[in-house]
This record gives structure tokens, C-alpha cells and sequence, in this order.
């Protein structure tokens, strides 16, 4: 049973990191594809979450199998947990992935506009704390987890900025309306991919600390609870 047991923990590692490589490709296709205005790129993505999916339930199952057929304690216990939780946040991730491809087509007669915008900076970015996330994710090394945070901070923030841009635009120049409503759509899911990058590395951290560190600020994410008064 404690074979069986150790087979099924390695069946379950390897299937979350196929995972996260699979919402890495997703993602990075996606701001491939919002970068440059390529509709085709997009429905190529829109066609793989099939394929995210069907692996998301594989795991669940496999999660449930385990719970049910053994009795995981301490670290293991930590894993199965963090690995559902994981789980869920990158099908998320892969979700909004996809929403952004299915609005690629609505806002590519307006490259300008996202020029100005400077939209390709945030693509950058989003592509950037994502490949991060899940080479820490590959790694489990914990030492770069606060960067992720930094990362994320920098992406709302420059959401922001262009929110408000686009707010401001559309005050002014009532025939861009349109693509501005998109265009914010479009920058509240590059935000929930950022959030959701982070809720992965604390998972990680938690696999490998044992240390709960939602709700920190990332200048504390290291300290014990009582410390970060």
C-alpha cells in the first residue's frame, strides 16, 4: 500500500507541472496573440482549453483517489491539499487566458490605440511573472516566491494606469468607447492571472514550509505572524 501510496503522490506532481506547463503555454500564446492582433493564435488557444480542462478533472479524480484510499499525513497531506488548491487556480488562470483570445479579434483593427496605451509593456510582464511562477512551481525552490508578489503589485498598478487612460479617452472620443469597454475587460483578467500566480506560490511555500503566508505584504513574507507588526 505505502508503494502504491508513493506512486500515486509522484502520478499527481507530474500531472500538476504538465498543468502548469500547459497554462504557461496557454498564456504565453495569449499575449503572443494580443501583442500582434493574431486572431488565428487566439483560436488556437481557445481550442487547447479542452485540453486544460480534461487535465484539471484528471486531477481532481486523482486527488480524491488518494484522500479516499489512504490516510496522508504532515508534508503529504500538504500536497494533496495545495495540489487541488493549485489545481483550481491554474484552470482559472487557463480560463482567463482564453477570455482574453475570445476579445483579441474585437480589438485588432485598434493596434494603434494599444500602442498608445503601451499595452505591450503589461504583456510583457504578464508573460514574464507567469513563466516565473511556474519555474518555482518546477523548482520548488522558494527563495525568488516574494519576487512573484512584486511582480503582481507592478501589474495592478500599471492596470491602473491604463484604466485610467482608457476612462479618460473615452470621455473625450465617444467612437472609441467600444474597444476601451474590451480593452478594460480585457486588463481585469491579466490582473486576476497575476493574482492567481501568487496564490500558487504561497501554495508552494506551503508545500515546502509549511508556512501559511496569505494576506502578507511582500516585506513580510518571510517573517513569523507575530513579527510583522
Amino acid at each position: 500500500m505505502e508503494r502504491h501510496f508513493e506512486l500515486e503522490l509522484e502520478k499527481l506532481k507530474k500531472r500538476i507541472l504538465k498543468m502548469g506547463d500547459l497554462v504557461a503555454d496557454q498564456v504565453h500564446n495569449t499575449m503572443l496573440a494580443l501583442q500582434s492582433c493574431d486572431v488565428e493564435l487566439a483560436a488556437q488557444v481557445i481550442r487547447n482549453d479542452k485540453i486544460v480542462d480534461k487535465l484539471d478533472v484528471k486531477i481532481d479524480k486523482l486527488c480524491q483517489r488518494i484522500f479516499a484510499l489512504t490516510q496522508p499525513v504532515a508534508t503529504d497531506l500538504r500536497l494533496i491539499m495545495s495540489s487541488l488548491k493549485m489545481n483550481n487556480d491554474l484552470e482559472r488562470m487557463g480560463d482567463h487566458a482564453v477570455g482574453i483570445a475570445y476579445k483579441i479579434e474585437a480589438v485588432s483593427d485598434y493596434k494603434e490605440i494599444m500602442q498608445e496605451l503601451e499595452i505591450g509593456d503589461l504583456i510583457r510582464m504578464t508573460d514574464a511573472i507567469v513563466t516565473d511562477v511556474i519555474t518555482i512551481l518546477n523548482t520548488w525552490n522558494t527563495t525568488f516566491v516574494k519576487d512573484i508578489f512584486t511582480q503582481a503589485s507592478a501589474i495592478e498598478e500599471r492596470c491602473q494606469q491604463i484604466s485610467d487612460h482608457i476612462l479618460a479617452e473615452m470621455s473625450q472620443k465617444k467612437g472609441v468607447i467600444v474597444v476601451a469597454t474590451t480593452l478594460m475587460i480585457i486588463l481585469t483578467q491579466i490582473e486576476r492571472i497575476a493574482g492567481y500566480s501568487t496564490n500558487i506560490a504561497e501554495s508552494i511555500v506551503f508545500i515546502v514550509d509549511g508556512k501559511m503566508i496569505k494576506h502578507r505584504k511582500p516585506e513580510s513574507l518571510f517573517l513569523e505572524p507575530d513579527a510583522e507588526e
